[in-house]
């Protein structure tokens, strides 16, 4: 949701942010099927969009919290993204072979759920992950086991421990969520725990996310 005169960010799998204003994007019908996104964004060829905020979503948020495939994690405060020209900035700066997938905002004092492809789940503090300028790398908010790669985050009150959910789906079209209570939290970094049992029939997980 957002407003005509909002800003909205656009992160890239490339690690890059571009923004535009609401009214650059042009209404449509519920059934029209859009413009493509290079006609608005200097995507670069295989850049893709991996995540959309627009301003008035984070405008009471201090950090935004960037997650890669391979399980870093990098806490940028809210104002570095406050000007971005028109042909983009780094947000992130990726080692190779590695893309930016997930950008959420958070209020500085949450916490963090990262899980992986094969159905490892890692909770820890958002306090364990200092904040960096935009240039920066990131660091370790997950420890792979081989080809494994998260495929899901989110950020959450702790407050809502008792009462939110942490929904998983399979490739296969199986789904399961479990209470965030059952995650209990860890240090940064870890190669964290079980969260479902992945065999033939399910397919890995492909996406995990906080209800």
């Amino acid at each position: 949701l957002t407003t005509t005169h909002a800003d909205i960010l656009f992160f890239t799998n490339r690690g890059r942010v571009f923004q535009l204003k609401g009214y650059d994007i042009p209404q449509a019908s519920r059934t029209a099927k859009g413009q493509a996104l290079v006609n608005f964004l200097q995507l670069a060829q295989g850049e893709k969009v991996a995540a959309i905020l627009p301003s008035t979503e984070i405008e009471n948020d201090k950090y935004l919290i960037m997650v890669t495939a391979k399980g870093t994690i990098k806490k940028t405060a809210v104002e570095d993204f406050s000007n971005v020209r028109r042909s983009g900035l780094i947000a992130i700066k990726l080692k190779n072979g590695d893309n930016l997938e997930w950008v959420q905002a958070s209020k500085g004092s949450e916490n963090i759920i990262l899980v992986t492809a094969n159905g490892q789940a890692i909770r820890f503090k958002e306090t364990d992950v200092r904040a960096m300028g935009r240039s920066a790398s990131g660091v370790r908010g997950l420890r792979l086991k081989g080809p494994d790669q998260v495929v899901g985050m989110g950020v959450f009150d702790p407050k809502l421990d008792k009462t939110a959910n942490f929904l998983v789906i399979m490739k296969n079209g199986f789904g399961k969520q479990t209470r965030l209570n059952a995650y209990k939290i860890q240090g940064r970094g870890g190669g964290g725990i079980k969260t479902a049992k992945i065999t033939d029939k399910t397919g890995k997980i492909v996406s995990g996310k906080i209800i």
